[in-house]
């Protein structure tokens, strides 16, 4: 894979990630106490022009 291609996927999933992790915790503070709590998480990965759709799917347990 060429060097531009790299470069574009890396930074895609960069700001994929601190975004993600952003808004998770934005959400969690927002939901006040969280502690004991477990949440499941999915993400739904699709890019337009080609046939992909990936799922990744987890559990975020909560701040104690």
């Amino acid at each position: 894979m060429s060097d531009d291609f790299n470069m574009s996927m890396r930074k895609f999933l960069k700001q994929v990630g601190v975004t993600s992790q952003q808004a998770i915790e934005e959400a969690m503070r927002n939901a006040g106490d969280t502690n004991g709590k477990s949440y499941k998480a999915k993400v739904v990965l699709t890019v337009d022009g080609l046939d992909l759709e990936h799922v990744v799917t987890g559990t975020i347990t909560g701040q104690s």
